[in-house]
């Protein structure tokens, strides 16, 4: 393989371990992670040829343009976006906008993982089937009213509020797996993808005051 350097920008500490070990078993690749948008960017830096897998739903992007904006700084750096989930409009701007970018969900077979890698260190593209299905998907529908349950419109407001998992989980009583899981339904809802679009919409809706909050 070409590029030997990886960064593992994504918060969650088990899937960090599992893609490090994903990683020792392709080749002698060396593995960095970040942990925010300033480490990556050091890291960057220091190794600009390198893969970044990243996990754009759970790092602190303010919006696409931002990441945009730093894979046109790196030009040497490659990407793969994994997560859990990602808007339609949010991929094919990304896909449209630049080479660099290859997708797989976090819950596709860890084989699919494996040849993205393996095809994104060589410098090529690769879009999972369910990534090239929503990328192409042009079907118009009509817009509904969003709704959100109460226990999800707490979340937002928690999250808005700049409270992380661990703290929303303990507040609630319940494990951080299960905030996980309404934060993804959340962002699915309201077809959104950071936190910081969380927080706009916490702020159109009247779940907080814009004094009350820190980003």
């Amino acid at each position: 393989m070409h590029i030997r350097n990886y960064i593992i920008a994504d918060n969650q500490e088990l899937t960090s371990l599992g893609l490090q070990s994903i990683l020792q078993n392709i080749d002698q690749s060396v593995v960095f992670r970040a942990t925010d948008k300033v480490g990556l960017t050091q890291l960057l830096k220091e190794h600009e040829d390198s893969l970044v897998i990243l996990d754009y739903t759970l790092f602190d992007f303010v919006d696409e343009n931002q990441l945009l904006i730093i894979s046109e700084r790196f030009t040497l750096t490659t990407w793969l976006l994994l997560s859990d989930e990602l808007t339609d409009s949010f991929l094919r701007k990304m896909i449209f906008s630049s080479h660099v970018f290859s997708v797989v969900f976090k819950d596709e077979p860890a084989n699919t993982l494996r040849d993205a890698i393996k095809s994104a260190s060589e410098g090529n593209r690769y879009l999972s089937q369910r990534a090239t299905e929503k990328i192409i998907n042009n079907h118009q529908v009509d817009e509904v009213p969003v709704v959100l349950t109460t226990t999800e419109m707490a979340i937002v407001k928690a999250i808005a509020q700049g409270k992380p998992t661990k703290e929303i989980a303990r507040e609630r009583s319940c494990s951080i797996h299960t905030i996980n899981t309404h934060r993804k339904n959340i962002f699915r809802k309201l077809g959104i993808n950071t936190a910081h679009e969380a927080v706009k919409y916490a702020l159109r809706a009247g779940l907080v005051d814009p004094s009350d909050f820190y980003i």
